[in-house]
């Protein structure tokens, strides 16, 4: 399944760092940056966490909640929070369903040995649940900047 831009976004119940729970529905009045990550503390979703983090204020103001994903525990999560003083929330997606609704489990190559693995995938999603932009194999160098853009714009 691949979600499309103009689509409504599939909703998402998931834990979350600190003990917490996070889902669409409590979101609905507010932009939302979902963007998905392959594993915390790994060189590239750590670059790419960081960007979000050294941006969140200008993300505030654009009045968008970013929410990064993965498939790393909640517990694991707080460690990846603490560490690189990240102030927004981490989702954990363990059993891959929200993943799976989004179209970011998909099949990789490394080193010619087939994998599945999560897509670096970013969404863009508006006040009434709508997909408004849609990145996807994302390249981390300019891409927080370009996601927060987007943002402004809506």
């Amino acid at each position: 399944m691949t979600v499309a831009e103009g689509a409504k976004a599939p909703a998402f119940k998931m834990k979350t760092d600190g003990g917490g729970e996070v889902s669409l529905a409590d979101l609905k009045g507010r932009k939302v940056v979902l963007y998905f990550y392959p594993k915390d503390d790994t060189p590239g979703c750590t670059k790419e966490a960081c960007g979000f983090r050294d941006l969140s204020k200008a993300f505030a103001k654009a009045g968008a909640t970013v929410i990064g994903v993965s498939k790393d525990s909640a517990k694991r999560h707080d460690g990846f929070k603490a560490k690189y003083g990240l102030p927004f929330t981490l989702a954990s997606d363990e059993d891959g369903k929200i993943c799976a609704a989004y179209g970011t489990w998909i099949e990789k190559s490394m080193y010619g040995r087939k994998y599945m693995g999560i897509e670096r995938a970013t969404f863009l999603i508006d006040g009434k649940g709508v997909v408004r932009r849609v990145w996807r194999g994302v390249k981390v160098p300019g891409h927080v900047e370009e996601v927060l853009e987007a943002a402004q714009e809506i």
